[in-house]
């Protein structure tokens, strides 16, 4: 049996103890969320020297628990055992959303001046992400990823670069680390999109045409890191399975699939104009497992894998991410004026701070070495450039200025986008 102690997650729910709010724990379902809150920060909240009986937790998904799927079961259950008014009491609670108006006995909890609440759900409508709106600013989300490759190395262990490549293939949903073989693996992979994803997807929205949502998800697994948008999408419905299905049709599909978690999106930002392009934009898959599974492991393609995970990566370090345009003009040679638009990778915003980086799977030449630079060089503002590269490398800043690392440094040292 493995641990992955998840520190950065104890850390955030440690730093929101008793702010007065209901700390709701969102991710994709069977990224670890209920682990997280039953037996690590439980088992943090005992060493920290809380009393077994002013930790009040409920798992609501046990059928032993069915009858406080009432609200008002569920409130008094709560409210009867806190005793002592003059200490806080840890409301833990899991799987939420099978308490009919769960609402508002979370805000009748809010009501409880020593009651300091927890709550996760992993099913389609908790899932949804307008449910932190349900509480008109108390609520604070911590939002958890599948393990990152720092997560699944400290299970895996052996050679980092081996490692790697079973994390380009498996990603990091945690249960796929217990299966030994390939194919339980994969097996495991593909059923859960088919019998958890999907069926919350269509019995939330009522869907009809569940074909639909295969193909939706099979074009976005072949075409992860590549611009799209529901137009693109449609056409590509229509050449290829046949399928008439509308662009509003395609949006309400990709919100669904964004409110469970499943993919994000990353808009395109204009560098030098400072203003966002509506479309096209991009779709990442929460795990790079998940979306090998949809297109039965057959299209592994490295340079777009790499890309996903450093996406991911970075949205688990706490970074807004968008995709980079870069406007240039160039004389072409013949008293022309050419207008291009480059590409950077991602654009990583955290407070004051920027960093505009390329994944860059192989450069060993210098045309592929110019061509990975091209964008960053013509960014004029003072902002940290990055190339983060698939082979080895020892961290470097060129001529240009530019940041030179390999892709293990980055996913092992959080620190590593700073030398």
């Amino acid at each position: 049996m493995f641990e992955v102690s998840r520190a950065e997650y104890i850390e955030r729910l440690k730093s929101r103890r008793h702010n007065g709010m209901v700390k709701i724990i969102t991710g994709v379902r069977r990224c670890g969320k209920s682990y997280l809150l039953f037996n690590l920060f439980r088992r943090f909240l005992l060493e920290d020297g809380i009393a077994e009986d002013h930790i009040i937790a409920l798992q609501l998904d046990d059928f032993k628990n069915e009858e406080y799927h009432d609200r008002q079961k569920l409130y008094q259950y709560v409210t009867e055992r806190i005793k002592d008014e003059g200490e806080y009491y840890y409301v833990l609670l899991d799987e939420i959303q099978m308490v009919e108006g769960f609402e508002g006995a979370l805000n009748g909890f809010m009501h409880i001046r020593n009651a300091d609440v927890y709550v996760t759900g992993s099913n389609s409508r908790f899932l949804s992400s307008d449910i932190i709106t349900e509480f008109r600013g108390r609520g604070d989300e911590i939002r958890v990823y599948p393990f990152s490759f720092a997560e699944f190395y400290s299970i895996d262990g052996g050679d980092k670069r081996e490692a790697l490549t079973k994390y380009c293939r498996y990603g990091g949903m945690p249960q796929s680390l217990s299966y030994d073989t390939p194919l339980d693996k994969e097996d495991y992979l593909k059923g859960l999109f088919n019998k958890v994803y999907k069926t919350d997807i269509i019995n939330r929205y009522s869907l009809r045409c569940h074909d639909e949502i295969d193909v939706l998800t099979n074009v976005l697994s072949s075409s992860i890191g590549a611009l799209t948008n529901p137009k693109r999408i449609s056409d590509t419905f229509k050449s290829e399975r046949n399928l008439t299905v509308s662009q509003s049709t395609i949006s309400k599909y990709l919100d669904y699939l964004e409110d469970s978690f499943l993919v994000s999106k990353a808009l395109r930002y204009d560098v030098k104009g400072r203003k966002y392009i509506s479309t096209p934009m991009k779709y990442f898959f929460v795990d790079v497992g998940l979306r090998n599974a949809l297109l039965n492991f057959r299209q592994l393609e490295e340079n777009h894998i790499m890309e996903n995970i450093v996406y991911n990566e970075l949205l688990r370090r706490g970074f807004s991410v968008d995709v980079g345009v870069v406007n240039v003009s160039r004389n072409d040679g013949n008293g022309k004026v050419v207008r291009k638009q480059l590409e950077v990778d991602f654009v990583a915003n955290m407070g004051s701070s920027r960093y505009y980086i390329q994944s860059a799977y192989g450069i060993a030449t210098p045309e592929k070495v110019e061509q990975e630079k091209g964008s960053l060089v013509n960014i004029r503002d003072s902002f940290k450039k990055i190339i983060i590269e698939h082979d080895y490398v020892i961290p470097w800043h060129d001529d240009d200025g530019i940041l030179r690392i390999g892709i293990l440094d980055f996913l092992m040292n959080e620190k590593s986008i700073d030398w």
